[in-house]
């Protein structure tokens, strides 16, 4: 007998749930709409405060930097003591960190007050999926997972769009101030469609000690990486943070080994599609936010095209990305995420080598750029949210919360030194040409696509987690993987 035919019936999906799941979902896209569109309000605000680059870059460099540091707490405080009761402060955090944005006196304010929205960030991040996904039955998880996702790439696009518009109505603080009354909106809805969740095991005990230990290693690297691309990868400054952040990592395993719950749950990653998903998403993750800039960097600068230009060029990709995420989320529901990762990273790595063979001075943008980046789009859509989605797989819903957001801090510190890769890259060109630094980026990015796409070939389980589940099920003798669900 087959496994397809020993599953069980699909449950039915309450319309609760799925309005549960808009709720959630118009908060993620709010938080990326903001980190989009905050790229072209930069001259803006640089006029208004009459500051330099590099005082500015800390606008999203100290954003990116706590949504990272915030990531593992947050996931851990929502399984302990609840999802609900961590998500909905969440939005109020973000929101007045918009606020405060919004109304932000001089640079160092805004800067302070990015930090703000950024808890509130990830707070956002690491609970939003988990509030939701146990009013979700297993077969409909990837599904979930792939709207959000596909909520995300819209967010994406629309970021750079909306600022623009909003910038030339009013100002720069208007793309903060939106996000007021929108915030405000949801939680009046929220409370009477989410349902409360939490681990039935935990007893919230907080780590006192694995906390500011897990959170200072993790600040300490992701500011490092982040400080790189301004001080030099060699810089003595960045190799002691470096090494500090680091030599904190293994007393942070010790810490997580012996409490009852933990900072950084190790147990998780005794599941095989957990431990295959972050190490592939690292790679990926490294690629991902590096492409862009790239591209970005290779119209503006080598081809010296407008913004428009530029901006009406990255636009298919994630458009296209959007539009195939929620496909992709059905087909990991059916089939599995080991090939549809597999071939998703794939495409991107191709599209990458495309660029680097077809592309040189001599601008294309219509005729060779937007063609190639349609397969780009195709990959992204097939991959994105499925690491997500992949990595909760066969995570049992007690642990939702803190297994996204282990998830959700490996992508963003490797986002984080695939910049700091690229940047280093692109000045590798010097006076030679400022080809040979692109170059050298493209097959970076497509490396790192391609190296993922095999960790994941290699090491994902095959088939579904219904299927998985349904195996374990039907073997009782057998002791399944600490997490597993079972229907």
């Amino acid at each position: 007998m087959s496994t397809t035919a020993a599953r069980p019936e699909v449950q039915a999906v309450p319309r609760s749930a799925w309005l549960a799941l808009l709720v959630t979902t118009v908060v993620f896209f709010l938080t990326v709409v903001d980190v989009s569109a905050v790229n072209v309000a930069f001259p803006s605000i640089r006029e208004d405060f009459a500051v330099s680059n590099s005082e500015l870059s800390w606008i999203i460099s100290g954003y990116n930097v706590t949504v990272a540091t915030g990531l593992l707490l947050a996931g851990r405080l929502a399984d302990s003591i609840g999802r609900k009761r961590v998500f909905m402060p969440g939005v109020v955090i973000f929101m007045l960190g918009s606020l405060l944005c919004g109304i932000a006196p001089s640079v160092n304010t805004l800067i302070a007050a990015r930090v703000v929205q950024a808890v509130g960030g990830a707070v956002v991040a690491a609970s939003s999926l988990a509030v939701v996904l146990p009013d979700f039955p297993l077969s409909k998880r990837s599904t979930v997972i792939g709207i959000a996702g596909a909520t995300a790439g819209l967010g994406a696009v629309a970021g750079p769009a909306v600022g623009s518009v909003l910038i030339e109505l009013f100002s720069w603080r208007s793309i903060f101030l939106l996000n007021v009354p929108l915030c405000l909106l949801i939680l009046a809805l929220a409370p009477g469609l989410l349902r409360e969740s939490k681990n039935p095991n935990a007893r919230g005990r907080v780590d006192l000690l694995g906390i500011p230990i897990g959170t200072a290693a993790i600040a300490l690297i992701m500011f490092a990486i982040v400080q790189s691309e301004s001080w030099g990868l060699t810089d003595g400054r960045i190799l002691a943070l470096l090494v500090v952040g680091l030599a904190l990592v293994p007393l942070l395993i010790w810490r997580s080994a012996r409490h009852p719950e933990p900072l950084l749950d190790l147990t998780l990653f005794k599941i095989r599609s957990f431990a295959s998903t972050n190490a592939g998403a690292a790679f990926y993750s490294s690629a991902f936010t590096a492409g862009f800039l790239v591209s970005s960097l290779v119209i503006q600068e080598m081809w010296d095209q407008p913004l428009s230009t530029t901006g009406l060029a990255l636009s298919p990709a994630p458009v296209l990305a959007a539009v195939a995420s929620p496909l992709a989320g059905r087909f990991a529901d059916r089939f599995g995420h080991r090939w549809l990762l597999g071939f998703g990273s794939s495409l991107c790595g191709l599209a990458y080598l495309l660029y680097l063979l077809l592309l040189d001075e001599t601008p294309a943008v219509f005729t060779r750029f937007v063609p190639i980046s349609l397969l780009l789009g195709i990959g992204i859509g097939l991959s994105i949210s499925s690491w997500s989605s992949a990595g909760l797989s066969d995570i049992g819903p007690a642990k939702f919360g803190t297994a996204n957001a282990t998830v959700r801090t490996v992508q963003q510190c490797f986002y984080a030194l695939g910049i700091a890769v690229v940047v280093t890259l692109l000045a590798t060109g010097g006076e030679r040409s400022e080809l040979t630094g692109f170059r050298w980026a493209w097959i970076w990015v497509a490396g790192a696509y391609l190296l993922s796409a095999a960790i994941i070939m290699i090491s994902f389980p095959s088939g579904s987690s219904e299927d998985r589940s349904t195996e374990a099920a039907a073997m009782p003798a057998a002791r399944p993987a600490p997490g597993t669900v079972r229907n």
